[in-house]
């Protein structure tokens, strides 16, 4: 007994293993196996985490420090312009995190709130701005002002900060806690005008690698 199949049925079957075929060999890659790269927000806390300073970190201690040092006397009450200038972050933990951009974000932060309440001088630039003044006194560059006059501001306060940390080691895990200082001093006394401080403290049972 034959059995007889419907034309239509045989068209269909070559399509199918026409479409497979061109699917094939459209293209040789094969996407990799694996969770994909994911954008998150920087105060979003991740998959990928460790007991460190991370992202989420750094914009919750910074949004903090910004909210409290707008509200400094010294600063509000100040005859004239202050002007701040950067100090160098102190990194006293074992996580080696590139402390300056705590303070970095910081300046950021204070500049957008405060509509022009401050200045921050750009200390970090120094080399450049000399060459740039030593340039137009020579003459090989035009000036809109007197370049044989010193015109680079002092402070009258540096903004500084310092991470201290702590860590716990153990069968069950790691532990580490890290607190976050910060500081406004006067440039001329010394004094400490402002202070505050953020503390983090985080567990694990695998340690990151930071780098």
């Amino acid at each position: 007994m034959k059995t007889f199949m419907h034309p239509n049925t045989h068209k269909l079957a070559g399509c199918f293993f026409c479409i497979a075929l061109m699917t094939g060999c459209a293209s040789g890659v094969r996407n990799p196996s694996g969770v994909p790269v994911t954008e998150m927000q920087a105060d979003e806390r991740g998959f990928v985490t460790g007991t460190g300073i991370e992202s989420q970190d750094l914009v919750s201690v910074t949004d903090k420090m910004a909210r409290s040092l707008v509200n400094v006397t010294e600063i509000n009450q100040f005859q004239g312009m202050p002007r701040i200038a950067l100090a160098p972050v102190i990194n006293n933990t074992r996580f080696p995190v590139q402390q300056d951009i705590f303070i970095t974000r910081l300046r950021v932060l204070l500049n957008a709130r405060t509509q022009g309440k401050m200045r921050f001088l750009a200390r970090e630039r120094m080399e450049t701005l000399r060459e740039e003044r030593d340039m137009k006194r020579s003459g090989d560059y035009t000036s809109s002002s007197d370049p044989i006059l010193q015109e680079f501001k002092g402070a009258d306060f540096f903004l500084t900060g310092k991470l201290d940390g702590q860590t716990t080691r153990t069968s069950a895990g790691t532990s580490d806690y890290v607190l976050y200082s910060f500081q406004l001093i006067d440039a001329r006394s010394s004094e400490i005008l402002w202070e505050d401080f953020s503390e983090i403290k985080k567990q694990g049972l695998e340690d990151a690698s930071y780098r």
